[in-house]
């Protein structure tokens, strides 16, 4: 495992887990029989599955606070808005098992707090990136321009490539994206 902590190793092989068999399917016993430590142990840490979940919310949801929250002190101009996509960027770089666990069980994610949470974030995210009086058009591709480093996760994972190249590459579509929608709402 990447992560070297008793916490981090018991998210890293619950979101392991929960990807091999769902969400709803795993128990806490499972999971610490996988981490080869006592329930007790387990439960020193986490009281159920969903607060393993929620910790892994907030480790990812904590960078987006911070983005939202100085984007939200800057001039709403064109270099805010590609910094905030960069500093999310960033911040997605090691998430993307938490995202596939979000595709994956999207019914338990609609049943857990977490989900609405993290909705809010994004539309705050999309606020920050988009002028108070846009068209449709560019609404939708600011918003797009998120969904596209969450999807670029996904989509290249499996492509060849150096994983930095690929990140970058998915930056730049989605500033483009940006871009457009800012030179758009300007004319």
């Amino acid at each position: 495992m990447a992560r070297g902590n008793t916490r981090q190793r018991i998210q890293d092989v619950a979101l392991e887990l929960f990807g091999e068999q769902g969400y709803e399917k795993t128990s806490l016993r499972e999971i610490a029989e996988r981490l080869d430590v006592t329930k007790a142990a387990l439960y020193y840490h986490f009281k159920t599955k969903e607060d393993i979940i929620i910790s892994l919310f907030q480790d990812l949801t904590r960078p987006m606070d911070e983005v939202i929250e100085w984007g939200r002190e800057q001039p709403r101009d064109l270099d805010t808005k590609l910094e905030i996509l960069r500093r999310y960027s960033e911040a997605l770089a090691g998430a993307e098992p938490l995202f596939r666990f979000m595709q994956e069980n999207q019914a338990a994610m609609r049943e857990l707090s977490i989900g609405e949470r993290f909705k809010e974030r994004m539309h705050a995210m999309v606020d920050l990136l988009k002028d108070p009086d846009s068209a449709m058009s560019d609404r939708i591709r600011c918003f797009t321009a998120l969904f596209s480093l969450h999807a670029g996760m996904f989509v290249l994972k499996d492509m060849e490539g150096d994983p930095e190249e690929k990140r970058t590459s998915i930056l730049e579509v989605a500033n483009d994206l940006v871009i457009q929608a800012h030179h758009s709402s300007r004319r």
